[in-house]
């Protein structure tokens, strides 16, 4: 066997990699777009940023870098490691590897806030709170329910089944207001919402998000090694000492937090929390301690990359969620082609 030590400084090692790769990948992307920046001009304009030293630069490429790029990438990072971290939680505490933030109506939730927002044309701030307070009370509904109706059902079956319930009469919610929304006003911006985007996102909304998710993803981070006696099953979890209820209870609503806080900024972005997990068990295996911080790194590095496909593939950005379901679907299926031999 390895000492520890030896096992710690190797991770280490591939953590300062995949930080560094991340690095490198933000640099590159912030070069790319309908209007080309330097690699050095990019480097120049974030010095700048940091210490507030004057570079040589154009303030043209300045306001793109600074007021456009930055803020898009940095939300990239920050909606992939949020939806990729919720998936993997979900999957390790319900034991389904087919499990999603879709899965608790949160997305779903998040959407209605959002796009009655829009329908009754509040301004973006409203929208974003919107989201974020529907994706939670969808949640909240979903344990309810569950809690009131298990009776002698598996209490993980009535929960998942509760979540497409409520999440489902969320989508009926989507499709009325839709429905009844203006086609020259109302219409555009919640197609535009429904299908994902972070062209609009702004240091402010970060500012808004960021501490949400942080507080979402903490929890998380700390109780990783808890979560892998969730998969001995509640039974075992708990003749070792482990509150199966309360556990489970605490990881859904950090996750929940994490997923509606992002959703209200980027709309509704599928796909990432249901295979970047997968992909995440190749590398690392399943025990969670290992697989959480992998998850979140490879999440934040496969938005991050879509999105500049997204925005630098044609002369007309693509939809982000429309993209990312393209890139996903086929994705999807050859990781599912390959699960059987990682998943446990």
């Amino acid at each position: 066997m390895e000492p520890a030590l030896v096992i710690w400084a190797r991770r280490g090692v591939l953590a300062m990699l995949g930080l560094g790769a991340v690095a490198l990948l933000f640099f590159a992307a912030a070069t790319v777009g309908q209007f080309p920046v330097s690699l050095s001009d990019v480097a120049r304009i974030l010095w700048e940023g940091l210490t507030g030293l004057p570079q040589d630069v154009s303030d043209r490429a300045r306001a793109v870098v600074m007021d456009i790029r930055v803020p898009r990438l940095a939300s990239a990072l920050l909606v992939g490691l949020a939806l990729s971290a919720a998936g993997a939680t979900y999957q390790a505490v319900f034991r389904n590897p087919l499990v999603a933030p879709d899965i608790l109506g949160v997305t779903s939730g998040a959407g209605l806030g959002a796009v009655l927002a829009i329908f009754l044309s509040l301004p973006v701030a409203a929208i974003q709170g919107m989201a974020f307070v529907f994706g939670l009370g969808a949640v909240t509904l979903v344990y309810a329910v569950s809690r009131a109706v298990k009776g002698a059902h598996d209490p993980i079956l009535v929960l998942v089944l509760a979540g497409v319930v409520i999440g489902a009469v969320m989508g009926a919610g989507i499709a009325v207001l839709t429905y009844l929304a203006d086609p020259y006003d109302q219409l555009p911006a919640i197609t535009f919402w429904l299908m994902g985007s972070l062209a609009g996102v702004t240091f402010s909304d970060l500012g808004n998000a960021w501490p949400a998710v942080a507080l979402g993803l903490g929890p998380l981070l700390f109780l990783r090694w808890r979560v892998n006696l969730m998969s001995l099953g509640d039974d075992e979890a708990r003749a070792l000492g482990v509150d199966t209820e309360r556990l489970r209870l605490i990881l859904v609503v950090c996750a929940t937090l994490a997923t509606s806080s992002v959703v209200a900024i980027a709309g509704t972005i599928g796909w990432v929390g249901l295979i970047i997990p997968h992909m995440a068990r190749f590398v690392v295996g399943p025990e969670f301690s290992r697989l959480l911080p992998a998850t979140i790194l490879m999440g934040s590095v496969y938005l991050l990359g879509v999105d500049t496909i997204a925005r630098a593939a044609t002369t007309v950005e693509i939809p982000l969620g429309v993209l990312n379901a393209f890139v996903g679907a086929p994705l999807f299926l050859w990781v599912l082609a390959r699960a059987r031999l990682s998943w446990r």
